[in-house]
């Protein structure tokens, strides 16, 4: 009989960035910051591609083509984030799949997990442009939305711009996924600060660490670690490009489908980075022509302004 497990199609070879210390310190703490991975003409690329999915230049479901009478300006001021860009945009998915960012991941996205052969995959990616005055994210887990089988899941934030206090970059509590526990939740109560996302509770949060970076820096952060933004106080908008992967051993039970068992559960809607893809034998999903842009206080007083 055919052992499935190693029909895996051809390996991705990614190159090997980090030393023995920065990945025991993303063991450790959960996150790794990463300076000056993506260079100035890459930032105006993704610059330029932002504004030509902002404008409905690539053709989907979720974005209206917008008025040639609308500056750029006038449009990123009318949108917090746009999920699963890179179904539409070849150039983000092009960043999905860039050599050094897939590197790092190969080093440290599963480094938790005896025996791991550096196979990554990602599944969504998030562009988060974040005018002034547009609220952040209150405290949350991503593991909570996107569940592996192994805790791999791994956030990688492309700063796009200087992110600061002052424009609500990331904050984090170091070491919060060591256990492996993932928080309750409930709604919060703080609208003008945070957008409409439920917010972790039941933690010292006294122990939260800012992380303020310059522009064409990769944050690298665990699915279960602890970490929030708060509202851009600041003039200019705090663009950031954050996708996400885990482990390609692991199983995605990011939905269950009808007849389906949470224990095999299996969303084939990615992309392989790095190493192998265990399931290839399984085939993929065609990534549908939509994506979602996400609500917050900020955007409704704008669309309530222009009715």
């Amino acid at each position: 009989m055919t052992d499935l497990s190693q029909q895996t199609g051809p390996a991705i070879e990614v190159p090997r960035i980090l030393d023995a210390e920065q990945v025991h310190f993303f063991i450790e703490n959960g996150y790794l910051v990463v300076p000056d991975l993506i260079n100035s003409d890459e930032l105006k690329e993704l610059k330029d591609d932002l504004i030509a999915v902002a404008r409905g230049q690539y053709p989907c479901e979720g974005i209206d083509p917008a008025s040639p009478d609308d500056t750029d300006e006038e449009i990123l001021q009318r949108i917090l984030c746009i999920h699963q860009p890179h179904f539409i945009s070849p150039v983000i998915e092009k960043y999905i799949r860039h050599p050094k960012i897939c590197g790092i991941l190969g080093q440290i996205t599963a480094a938790h997990v005896p025996y791991w052969d550096g196979s990554v995959k990602c599944m969504q990616s998030m562009y988060f442009v974040k005018p002034p005055q547009f609220q952040g994210q209150a405290w949350h887990q991503d593991e909570i939305y996107i569940p592996t089988r192994d805790r791999s899941l791994i956030g990688a934030w492309i700063a796009v711009d200087d992110a600061t206090v002052e424009n609500g970059c990331l904050y984090v509590i170091p070491g919060s996924h060591r256990k492996g526990y993932l928080y309750p939740q409930h709604e919060h109560d703080n609208p003008d600060e945070f957008d409409f996302a439920p917010e972790s509770y039941g933690f010292d949060e006294d122990v939260e660490a800012p992380v303020e970076v310059k522009a064409g820096t990769l944050v690298f952060f665990n699915g279960y670690l602890l970490h929030r933004s708060r509202k851009n106080q600041g003039n200019n908008t705090r663009r950031v490009l954050v996708n996400h992967y885990c482990n390609a051993w692991s199983l995605l039970p990011w939905s269950i489908e009808e007849g389906e068992r949470v224990a095999t559960a299996d969303r084939r809607n990615i992309i392989p980075v790095s190493g192998v893809d265990p399931y290839a034998w399984k085939g993929y999903e065609k990534p549908p022509r939509s994506i979602h842009i996400r609500d917050c206080k900020a955007v409704k007083e704008l669309a309530g302004n222009q009715v």
